[in-house]
């Protein structure tokens, strides 16, 4: 049995693995043994890679549709048919309608700056990733505050002291590396608090577990804030010499005493004290961890830079168990990889269609775009048409809120192209489908991985294609040289690509042969916290009051606005992860459909029985957008005002039968409501109502 060191891809943290492979087949796969804090562990989503090789419910032909969309009629075509029709619709957009009405739309990946370079040199300004459904407001907070993306940002979690986590639900939503490492950490004496309107599984580990009232996160903050800042509890000499706008801070942030803040959030005001006062007893190395979701609430910018805030006032950045701004390649001395965004690309123009960074909204993140606006933007026309949309590994359908309007605009379109591995409900409604090769299948772009020591990732395929697949950078390529720009991709094959990328770094292919990576440097790169931190804000510090979001005329410091229970009846919809899936991509995996086949509905005891809704019963969610059925998870272990569903179930797509019509979909549920400052889409602002359906 041989094995091949390459990247996971079952979700987005891409966990570096051992795949051990006999007769082209996968047997076994594992984490890689020789990268500390992983140490050859893997994820049950890792594990289950094996039975993704082999589903035969996987896309395994390009596929042209013939009948209308969503109707499942499609017929099978040669790749080469299949990448002729994409590029015939995509010149015949440009001619009608121009380039920038062509958009592209992914969740990043290794190949990002493929796709990056492809849009750019058609011409369209109008590239979006997931992030902003995800963490567009935590990107806007940092860039606020510290001027870097939050992309930039990491977590020392095995060095800290005390780790405050705000629905940070680590041990369901798996990062293993850092899963590792806080239980580590928490094993050598280290103490986690816990803050969220339901008791989740890192909830039970924690410390300290706080039942906070949905949606009242910044009132806690400004009520640590008053106390920290009161009792003189922050760091002076870090926040005299890094921080901008402490005066104004500590004069807006005396009404929001712990008493006050108790009547919103219910933490009674000792509690509030008692947690500014251990994290006092803990700095530097204390975390008030900033989130990674941060698409919660419309108020999501503040929230996130309160936390930032937090971090900043007790020294914590750049200090051991603290926070800390991830180095790169550039940042020990070496060349870093070659991109192909690198290029003399032709200036792109246009203004985005959804309006980031034009006046209409200026302080979200243009390098990523509001994704979540690209069906309104579909929809009306406003400012100019979309006619053609690209899918790279996203499923813009269940990933932005309103399920019915996302569906609208897609019919609207007269291309949708999807390339995945897997039908989606994007791809279902596709007039094109392009498959790709699964992760075990193919290589992508080398990875620069930043951090405390910053490395070089690979991924090689560990196995030939089952199927009629192609990796993404051959489609992109291929697509590319049919429109006239293929100059912009100077290579023909994966050896190629890897070799532009590593053109003057004095690395080689055969350096990551070994342990599958190449390490860039040997020891932890911390930069002196006296003179050394780089920030990258017009004034060269953490600027509470922000340049960013005060010259575009928003406050840095927003008066608290009260948030109202919901009406009788109703509550908050929550939605989140546990650690079996990745958002909407595996509920169909063979392995993890039978681990997690369906979502439940958790909701308060007291209020189920209000309602006369038993455990186990079928029950009828309704909102403002539609309305779903599924089975109630009666607890006391989740506040009144809320119920909560996992993410990614009530598929529609009958090709994808181990999740057709299992369990409930938030996406059907939701508003699309976004934050106008940062960029996050307010997932948890919708009320629904549930009420028992009859057996």
């Amino acid at each position: 049995m041989k094995h091949e060191y390459s990247i996971c891809l079952m979700c987005t943290v891409r966990c570096p693995i051992k795949v051990m492979v006999q007769h082209d087949d996968v047997k076994l796969i594992e984490g890689n043994p020789y990268v500390t804090g992983i140490e050859g562990s893997i994820c049950p989503k890792g594990a289950a890679g094996v039975s993704l090789l082999n589903d035969n419910e996987r896309l395994k032909k390009p596929l042209i549709r013939t009948g209308p969309r969503g109707s499942g009629q499609w017929r099978e075509a040669t790749w080469e048919e299949a990448l002729d029709y994409v590029a015939g619709k995509i010149r015949e957009i440009k001619n009608n309608y121009g380039s920038r009405s062509i958009a592209l739309t992914e969740r990043a990946h290794l190949n990002s700056h493929i796709s990056k370079t492809f849009m750019k040199a058609i011409g369209s300004p109008n590239y979006f990733t997931h992030d902003s459904c995800c963490k567009g407001s935590l990107n806007t907070a940092f860039r606020s505050l510290l001027g870097y993306a939050d992309g930039s940002i990491g977590v020392d979690l095995e060095n800290a002291k005390h780790v405050i986590l705000y629905g940070r639900n680590y041990f369901e939503s798996l990062e293993l590396k850092q899963v590792k490492q806080l239980t580590r950490a928490m094993e050598k004496g280290t103490r986690l608090t816990y803050i969220d309107p339901r008791v989740t599984v890192t909830a039970t580990k924690a410390d300290q577990y706080l039942m906070i009232r949905p949606g009242t996160d910044l009132a806690l903050n400004y009520a640590l804030m008053n106390v920290i800042i009161k009792e003189e509890l922050y760091d002076k000499e870090f926040v005299d010499r890094w921080v901008e706008g402490f005066a104004a801070l500590k004069k807006f942030v005396e009404p929001y005493t712990p008493q006050w803040a108790e009547q919103e959030t219910g933490i009674p005001a000792r509690e509030i004290i008692n947690l500014a006062r251990e994290a006092n007893d803990a700095r530097p190395a204390v975390i008030f961890h900033y989130g990674y979701r941060s698409s919660h609430y419309t108020n999501e910018i503040y929230i996130r830079r309160s936390l930032i805030i937090l971090n900043a006032l007790m020294g914590s950045i750049e200090a051991p168990g603290g926070i800390f701004i991830k180095k790169g390649a550039g940042d020990v001395g070496r060349k870093p990889l070659n991109k192909l965004t690198g290029q003399n690309l032709p200036p792109v123009t246009d203004e985005r269609c959804d309006g980031v960074g034009t006046p209409k909204f200026p302080t979200a993140d243009p390098n990523h775009g509001v994704v979540q606006l690209l069906p309104q933007a579909i929809l009306s026309e406003d400012p100019y048409p979309i006619k053609g949309l690209i899918v790279w590994r996203h499923d813009p359908m269940l990933s932005i809120p309103d399920y019915e309007t996302n569906r609208r605009a897609m019919e609207k379109l007269d291309l949708l192209v999807a390339i995945d591995i897997q039908f989606s409900e994007t791809a279902w409604l596709a007039d094109v489908i392009l498959p790709e090769s699964i992760y075990l299948e193919r290589g992508d772009s080398i990875q620069e991985l930043a951090g405390l020591k910053p490395a070089l990732f690979i991924r090689k395929p560990a196995v030939t294609p089952r199927y009629d697949t192609r990796p993404g950078w051959e489609i992109m390529k291929h697509l590319a040289e049919r429109l006239g720009i293929g100059q912009y991709f100077p290579y023909n094959s994966l050896e190629e690509l890897w070799s532009y990328q590593l053109a003057d770094t004095g690395i080689s292919l055969e350096d990551f042969n070994a342990k599958g990576f190449v390490s860039l440097s040997k020891e932890p790169l911390r930069w002196d916290r006296k003179n050394g931190i780089k920030f990258k804000t017009p004034s060269g510090k953490i600027e509470f009051v922000s340049s960013l979001l005060e010259k575009h005329g928003y406050s840095s410091f927003p008066p608290y606005e009260p948030v109202n229970p919901p009406a009788e009846g109703t509550f908050r919809l929550m939605i989140g992860r546990n650690a079996v899936h990745t958002h909407v991509s595996t509920q169909n995996n063979p392995l993890l459909n039978e681990l997690v086949h369906e979502n439940l509905l958790w909701i308060n005891t007291g209020e189920a029985e209000k309602l006369g809704i038993r455990n186990g019963q079928m029950v009828e969610v309704c909102s403002s957008r539609g309305k779903e059925t599924i089975r109630a998870f009666t607890t006391d272990h989740i506040h009144p005002e809320a119920v909560f569903m996992l993410h990614g179930f009530g598929r529609r797509v009958p090709a994808q039968s181990r999740c057709f019509n299992r369990g409930a979909s938030d996406t059907l549920l939701q508003e699309n409501i976004t934050d106008r400052i940062g960029g996050s889409p307010a997932l948890q602002h919708v009320c629904v109502s549930v009420r028992p359906v009859s057996e």
